[in-house]
């Protein structure tokens, strides 16, 4: 079976976590429940530099305004991780054109990482930190479902990964409203903060 519903279904969980996508096609790699998962992400140092990533992002990611400031500082890390790993999955396979594939999943990446850092946005318009919290944690626990479905039954994964891309999609698209609230307000704590500099 062609590798492209797993190389999707990664790009897709790049874009919302890019350190855990590593990290658990590293150990399923590394522990031989999966032959499909390239060398190169089995490494040690590679599995060491992906927990404690992690292990930040994990912090990072439940901390109101915050997150949206971590999700700014990803908007390159994670669609490139996505193309890389999507190159990475199709050179594994080896019937797949590295080149447009990686392209493919940096865009899925980007896709996936506009439409959470959108919805943030429009979270933390709300002043309490506990919808930030359960987002945050739905989102690790998708792309751990996600990523350990993609791995034994490739097809349903990608599915329900198109699924979530197309409900996200729309659910920023709804959310416009509050997202362009967030921008004008931290625009204006910016010009606050120079003019009280001045």
């Amino acid at each position: 079976m062609s590798a492209l519903p797993l190389i999707f279904t990664a790009s897709w969980a790049s874009g919302v976590n890019a350190y855990a996508v590593v990290l658990l096609l590293g150990l399923f790699g590394r522990t031989g429940l999966s032959d499909s998962v390239p060398d190169a992400l089995q490494r040690t140092d590679v599995l060491i530099a992906a927990a404690v990533l992690f292990l930040i992002e994990v912090v990072a990611d439940k901390i109101p305004y915050f997150d949206s400031f971590w999700d700014a500082l990803h908007t390159v890390v994670r669609p490139a991780a996505g193309a890389v790993i999507a190159a990475l999955l199709a050179g594994q396979d080896g019937s797949l054109p590295q080149l447009a594939v990686g392209a493919v999943g940096g865009v899925t990446a980007l896709a996936s990482h506009l439409v959470k850092a959108g919805t943030r946005m429009a979270i933390n318009t709300s002043p309490e930190p506990v919808t930030n919290i359960v987002t945050s944690t739905a989102e690790d626990v998708s792309v751990a479902g996600l990523v350990t479905l993609a791995i034994f039954h490739p097809l349903p994964a990608a599915i329900v990964a198109a699924i979530l891309l197309l409900i996200g999609v729309v659910l920023v698209a709804f959310l416009a409203t509050r997202i362009r609230r967030y921008l004008r307000r931290r625009r204006q704590r910016r010009q606050e903060r120079a003019a009280a500099a001045t």
